[in-house]
């Protein structure tokens, strides 16, 4: 969640709260989606080879960090003690930083609704930016919402298939945005990579799902992903329409960016590519051991820089400790 810090700003068991990156400074990667497995790959810095399969025996919780100054533009080169955080109140010992990027498996949920019409050709073209940044390993897959939602692609690393495949996407009908969000988040289940993110591309007057914004703000808050927004301003779109994909975004730790015309999508896509690839991922081992299933509240705060601008640092606002059985 993005937060203004006053003078601041998955498993063995691995608790995976956010998205995370798998290469970098010994970043383990779980063996498994299912919380409770304890056999664990360990990735040494890049260039050393890949080291033997280990067994951890900690509860790592993994909290991936966005830091950007007062303009919004990430900020690389945090040091590690530059950071605090904080379980439900009580400070946590951090036992694993990184900086490093990774592949990623990404849902991009394209509006196709009578609202984009006008804003089709662009947001076409913003997809087709936002691959020029993908990297080996990274996968995608394409949905389509207008008055249902619709997988077009699956995941694939073929991004000129999408590209192909918008090309024949037109604007009609109503916004089933909550039922597209439902739809990729049990989509992403199927992913190959630990980080996993949704990008939205929409005008976010959701008019039509099935499902309410607390319902799906309810389901992103435990799913293991992502959000990142990209609202369209204009006709069709409103203030509240850019609270509710903020909301979305807030709540997974990622950011919405808003867009007042069809040129500036450019931008606002090289701005979310840079913060996506810019993240930090912090570790920690619980102090409450108690396995009872509780949602889990946490805070980063970071440490302001002498005679700097103000940083701000977004981050998943918690994550659900393991129910014990």
């Amino acid at each position: 969640m993005e937060r203004r810090a006053p003078g601041q700003v998955g498993f063995v068991l691995l608790l995976f709260a956010g998205c995370l990156p798998f290469h970098g400074r010994a970043v383990a990667q779980s063996g498994s989606d299912a919380a409770g497995v304890s056999v664990a790959r360990a990735y040494p810095d890049r260039g050393a080879g890949l080291a033997s399969t280990i067994r951890l025996d900690v509860k790592l919780v993994l909290i991936p960090v966005t830091v950007t100054d007062p303009f919004g533009q990430p900020i690389a080169g945090v040091p590690r003690d530059a950071f605090r955080l904080f379980e439900d109140g009580v400070e946590q010992r951090l036992s694993y930083f990184a900086t490093e990027d990774a592949a990623i498996s990404m849902g991009v949920l394209f509006d196709a609704s009578g609202s984009m019409q006008r804003k089709l050709e662009r947001s076409r073209e913003a997809v087709s930016q936002l691959f020029k940044t993908s990297m080996p390993g990274d996968e995608f897959f394409l949905l389509e919402f207008n008055d249902t939602p619709r997988v077009l692609c699956d995941f694939t690393n073929d991004v000129e298939q999408i590209q192909n495949t918008l090309t024949s996407v037109s604007a009609k009908g109503w916004t089933a945005l909550f039922d597209a969000v439902c739809l990729a988040v049990h989509k992403m289940k199927r992913a190959r990579n630990p980080r996993r993110v949704l990008l939205i591309l929409s005008d976010g007057a959701d008019n039509r799902s099935r499902y309410s914004e607390s319902e799906i703000r309810q389901l992103v808050r435990e799913a293991d992903v992502c959000i990142y927004s990209i609202g369209m301003l204009g006709p069709g779109a409103s203030r509240h329409s850019m609270r509710v994909l903020k909301n979305l975004a807030e709540e997974t730790g990622g950011r919405l960016f808003e867009v007042g015309k069809p040129s500036e999508l450019p931008e606002a896509v090289g701005r979310m590519s840079a913060a996506l690839r810019n993240q930090y991922v912090l570790g920690y081992s619980s102090s409450n051991v108690e396995s009872d299933g509780k949602y889990r509240k946490v805070e980063v705060r970071l440490k302001q820089p002498l005679n700097a601008p103000p940083l701000r640092a977004s981050w998943r606002g918690g994550y659900y400790a393991p129910a014990g059985r």
